[in-house]
């Protein structure tokens, strides 16, 4: 597919994720094994590859943009990458095998599995890199509306409460999970804050 109809399917599947439809988009593979009251799900999430970026908070513009300009040609490959969903924000950047300087967080693109498969071409940005998160049981808790600050303190705040009540530990950070472009109409918005659990 060259750019031109790259950019025709990624501007109508921001369409239709514009009104809640993402049904064309790749995700992660995961598989529910325990349901909690208050809607938790605890997940076991495959391993897989992404591309991801110092983040300076939530929703940060910039880091998206860098990104964005990976799937779309920034890699020494100069190939065209399908965006995936969903977007994730951490609050800190994960060890791998060379020291990265830690940020206010980091944000990732999962890669679509033929990508990982056939190699992820390196980006030239020097901001960007590709990691593998390995394999994972995952807390996670969905809701609608608007992800600001306020609205994810309190569901985080429910996620780990149920996790208490259910006697499981986090391991590690709560994470934001955004599934849908800024323009989605609030109450068919995807959201997820997601917690790593002890085995």
């Amino acid at each position: 597919m060259g750019k031109i109809g790259y950019y025709l399917v990624t501007a109508a599947e921001s369409v239709l994720s514009a009104v809640g439809i993402r049904a064309t988009y790749e995700q992660p593979r995961y598989a529910v094994v325990r349901r909690l009251p208050g809607g938790v799900e605890i997940r076991d999430y495959a391993p897989r590859a992404v591309v991801e970026t110092a983040a300076d908070g939530p929703g940060d513009a910039e880091a998206f943009r860098r990104l964005f300009r990976y799937i779309t040609g920034a890699n020494r490959a100069a190939r065209l990458i399908a965006m995936t969903v969903p977007v994730e924000q951490t609050g800190r950047l994960i060890a791998m095998t060379a020291p990265v300087e830690a940020g206010a967080g980091v944000m990732r693109f999962v890669l679509p599995r033929r990508v990982a498969e056939a190699g992820a071409p390196v980006p030239t940005d020097p901001l960007v890199r590709i990691a593998l998160v390995p394999a994972q049981r995952l807390a996670a808790l969905r809701f609608s509306g608007r992800p600001t600050p306020a609205a994810r303190r309190a569901r985080e705040a429910e996620l780990l409460g149920a996790l208490a009540q259910a006697g499981l530990a986090p391991a590690g950070a709560v994470a934001f999970l955004g599934y849908d472009p800024p323009v989605t109409v609030p109450f068919l918005r995807r959201n997820e804050v997601v917690v790593a659990v002890a085995e």
